[in-house]
């Protein structure tokens, strides 16, 4: 059974599309993952999804509530963590719960159990009494994730929800979000620019930029599709080097990104003598050459013709990273 169906979900401001016509479901019990760069439309469509927003066109459903007509049913079935900071550092963290609780109406005997439930599953149980001001930021964010889920929701957001964390925290976060979508059933649908947190959280990722979902599927999937071995070479003459090789039978396709090259190939360690023969025979040195299995990195590459990192860094730039592919029999 679907918790979300959207169907051309649209966002426009003035001459800005910021979510173009996107449609996708994701199932009950899925860590669903939205991964793209800033800017790409993952924030608007959660609040859409959550009711802070309305789309310009389109709709969608959350636990079979439309978001449009049965808005206080949708907010009664999802809990939200966002991406900015919402807690109140002058209170404990039992505080901020208990005051969380008392506006979703939960009763006195309800609310203190469900403190101590929450609190115990993100293991900040003895921090309770603590004010937030001397919390780290690792702890603000679990609190932030159980106060998500005092009023069990059926559908959780989170919206970066390891954003400006350090590594460790970070990881510490992602064991967390995973047990407590085993252990509270909850649904959880995450935005993301971090490859390595889709990789690890998610049962299944949409691919977006520039408002559009442009792929969906499970990370190993995504990483499979791409079928081959990512050969990288730095060389000189890179556009003479990248013609030949595109020319070559055992090449599946070509990139250049900045200065080197990124080769897909079947048996990949078995081509790097015959690419230094290629780059050799036109009189071009490699420099370097190393190869490993696809990632992530590489699907979002192959679909948008950059990294995400290109999309932070550069928004609304021509890409730098371009697509050859070889000139020959599939």
């Amino acid at each position: 059974m679907q918790a979300i169906t959207t169907t051309n979900l649209t966002k426009r401001f003035e001459s800005l599309t910021a979510v173009d016509r996107v449609s996708f479901e994701v199932m009950q019990g899925e860590i669903f993952g939205l991964l793209g760069p800033n800017g790409a439309g993952k924030t608007t469509i959660i609040k859409m999804l959550s009711t802070l927003m309305a789309p310009t066109e389109g709709d969608a459903a959350v636990w079979g509530f439309s978001i449009g007509s049965a808005r206080d049913d949708v907010r009664r079935s999802i809990g939200m963590v966002f991406q900015d900071p919402a807690v109140d550092d002058s209170l404990t963290g039992w505080e901020n719960l208990d005051f969380h609780a008392r506006m979703y109406g939960m009763k006195k005997d309800l609310r203190t159990a469900r403190i101590s439930e929450v609190l115990a599953l993100v293991g900040l149980e003895d921090k309770a009494g603590l004010l937030l001001k001397k919390y780290s930021g690792g702890m603000k964010r679990r609190l932030e994730i159980a106060r998500g889920l005092m009023h069990y929701p059926r559908v959780l957001f989170l919206d970066e929800p390891t954003l400006g964390l350090d590594p460790q925290t970070r990881h510490h976060i992602w064991e967390y979000i995973k047990m407590l979508n085993q252990k509270e059933h909850v649904t959880v649908i995450l935005t993301t620019h971090y490859m390595e947190e889709a990789d690890s959280l998610c049962s299944r990722i949409g691919i977006i930029d520039h408002g559009k979902i442009l792929v969906i599927d499970t990370p190993e999937a995504l990483k499979n599709a791409m079928g081959n071995d990512i050969l990288t070479i730095k060389a000189e003459n890179l556009e003479h080097l990248m013609s030949e090789l595109a020319a070559e039978p055992w090449v599946q396709e070509v990139k250049r990104y900045d200065d080197r090259l990124l080769v897909s190939a079947r048996l990949g360690e078995e081509k790097i003598p015959v690419a230094v023969e290629t780059a050799r025979r036109i009189g071009t040195v490699i420099q370097a050459i190393s190869m490993r299995k696809p990632t992530l990195e590489d699907v979002f590459l192959h679909y948008t013709g950059k990294t995400i990192r290109d999309e932070e860094d550069a928004e609304g730039e021509v890409p730098r990273g371009r697509m050859r592919k070889r000139r020959g029999p599939h």
